[in-house]
């Protein structure tokens, strides 16, 4: 067996881990549901499913009982650590809180948290139920890989992406806007809306991952054939590969460490260069090697209004 591949002709842009992401805000922290657009729970009708877990809203009251009970445990740990600085620690085990500010969607973040949205037929009710950490066996891995025809997603047991399994794929088409979801942990949750309306909200844990997907399906770039450059272009990529290939004997961009090179043209007219790891990781997917900015005929790029909107943190 082998990690999947694309098709002849066809170029990978992107493959990490995702999963149907899970509700932060206190009324639904942990919690997921699958809606229709009149908000009832279609779990039960998505077929293939398994069984899974049913959720409940909570209430202010068991909002304050659940508050309550993390005030006992965060008197606990403090103690804890005090005595141990007594007793000469050097540090604390808790990190700063990871502040995620105000949700811009309440109703589908604080009143509700849909996974999924869709009406019968709707291309999100298709996506496969592998994507939800409730149903899905413990040593089982999901990725979204995107080509510049398709999306694709893939399942494997055991952190094993040589065994592969095909899980669900739709053409590029079907996709309207992919969009970052601010109120998540490290902003890295995203909705993928397709044409008919329906819509998924995914969870990834590489940054790099959801920065990749809105590149290369969630703004207006273009993908670039290698072919297809101008003869500056290409002379610039040339050059920029020169410059940064290892020591002969050695691997790395020049080498077979980095073999997949794509281009993106950005609405400014400038173009994005980079290179990719043919090594799947079973949690980052596949690496990005080094790359570089250039103008449209070429000439070092400068960056302009919305180049990097696609990177989080930056907008």
């Amino acid at each position: 067996m082998a990690a999947w591949q694309p098709r002849q002709g066809e170029t990978l842009l992107s493959r990490g881990a995702v999963e149907f992401a899970t509700g932060m805000a206190a009324p639904v922290s942990g919690m997921r549901w699958f809606r229709d657009t009149e908000r009832r729970d279609i779990q039960q009708e998505l077929p293939g499913w398994p069984e899974g877990p049913t959720y409940v809203v909570r209430s202010r009251a068991d909002q304050t009982t659940r508050r309550a009970a993390r005030g006992v445990g965060v008197v606990t740990h403090s103690l804890v650590v005090l005595a141990a600085g007594v007793l000469g620690a050097v540090g604390s085990p808790f990190g700063s809180p990871n502040v995620r500010g105000k949700s811009e969607d309440p109703k589908n973040e604080v009143d509700d948290f849909p996974a999924m949205w869709g009406q019968p037929g709707g291309i999100a009710r298709d996506l496969p139920w592998q994507l939800d950490p409730a149903r899905r066996p413990a040593n089982l891995r999901t990725h979204i890989i995107v080509t510049d025809v398709r999306l694709v997603v893939v399942g494997f047991p055991d952190d094993d992406p040589s065994r592969d399994e095909l899980l669900w794929e739709a053409d590029r088409s079907v996709v309207a806007q992919v969009a970052r979801k601010k109120f998540s942990e490290g902003k890295r949750d995203f909705t993928i809306t397709f044409t008919d309306g329906s819509w998924c909200r995914l969870h990834s844990y590489d940054s790099d991952c959801v920065n990749r997907l809105i590149l290369h399906t969630g703004v207006p770039s273009e993908f670039v054939p290698m072919d297809r450059l101008t003869p500056g272009e290409r002379q610039a990529v040339d050059d920029f590969l020169a410059k940064v290939a290892p020591a002969e004997g050695d691997s790395g961009v020049a080498g077979s460490a980095y073999p997949y090179r794509t281009v993106t043209r950005m609405p400014s007219g400038n173009l994005y260069f980079e290179t990719w790891s043919e090594i799947v990781d079973p949690v980052k997917g596949i690496s990005a090697g080094p790359g570089s900015w250039f103008g449209p005929d070429g000439e070092p790029g400068k960056l302009k209004p919305g180049d990097t909107d696609w990177i989080g943190g930056m907008n």
